[in-house]
């Protein structure tokens, strides 16, 4: 398993659970001060920097590009793919079609978190669901001509109401034969909607394909409750070989945030 630490550049998600948010450069410098292996890139869209740019500091650095985010379709620019608008829809295709490009140029999946949006008012969760899977569909073609899968996130129920748990989350790949799409385990979300995190983690295992590592509280492992042991064990049981990336808080700075999750991570090794 690799290391990975967010990096995001998106004033829109200044408060938000990323680790680094100084400029890009600067934050490539800490990640890998800090002994992280990959950094995982949180841009406000797939024309925020030039893949020349980043490919400049991936190699100066030694740093992989873990996985590329497309939340600032939502908190930025205010994308769903279960919004009620066509062309909101639409909208919302195309910018996760090119950050699957962006990514996919450097190597890297993209992930779709909040992007997924939810049921509600005049969108049945039937509807929701289907336009889910049509857009998953798109999206895993998509991933494919570079050589890379994209990731669904289940998210908690106070951020969605589509999937909340990750066996849920399998089942509605194998429901739907949706090819290329893998599962991220963000072991946040998992604190609150999974009774077993590890148990979780053994019945979605060949779904998995990113793990966010966040203590119980959204901070670095050893700041909350969450035993990690059995969560690592499982996923070396499920022979797991993708990342732990920190989508973390920046507490109680965000030095200590990273040395805190290398610690942790390395215990295991």
């Amino acid at each position: 398993m690799r290391t990975a630490i967010t990096i995001s550049q998106v004033p829109e998600a200044a408060a938000g659970p990323f680790v680094f948010h100084a400029p890009l450069a600067e934050s490539f410098t800490l990640a890998k001060e800090t002994g992280f292996d990959d950094v995982e890139l949180f841009f406000p869209g797939p024309d925020h920097i030039s893949i020349e740019k980043v490919k400049a500091l991936s190699e100066t650095h030694g740093l992989g590009i873990a996985a590329v985010g497309t939340g600032a379709g939502m908190v930025k620019h205010g994308l769903s793919l279960t919004d009620p608008s066509l062309d909101k829809r639409v909208e919302a295709i195309d910018f996760i079609e090119r950050m699957i490009s962006f990514g996919g140029q450097l190597g890297a999946p993209a992930i779709l978190g909040s992007m997924q949006g939810k049921w509600g008012g005049d969108v049945s969760r039937d509807q929701a669901l289907e336009w889910l899977s049509e857009a998953l569909l798109i999206a895993g073609r998509t991933a494919s001509k570079y050589n890379v899968p994209f990731i669904y996130e289940p998210l908690n129920r106070y951020e969605t109401n589509l999937i909340n748990r990750l066996e849920d989350g399998a089942k509605y790949i194998e429901a739907h034969s949706l090819e290329n799409i893998v599962l991220l385990a963000d072991l946040f979300h998992m604190n609150i909607e999974e009774a077993n995190l590890a148990a979780s983690i053994r019945a979605a295992g060949k779904h998995i394909g990113h793990v966010h590592y966040a203590d119980s509280n959204r901070q670095a492992f050893g700041f909350g409750h969450t035993d990690p042991a059995p969560i690592i064990a499982e996923l070396k049981e499920t022979n797991y070989t993708g990342h732990l990336s920190a989508e973390i808080f920046p507490l109680p700075d965000a030095k200590t945030a990273a040395e805190q999750t290398i610690k942790s991570i390395r215990s295991f090794q």
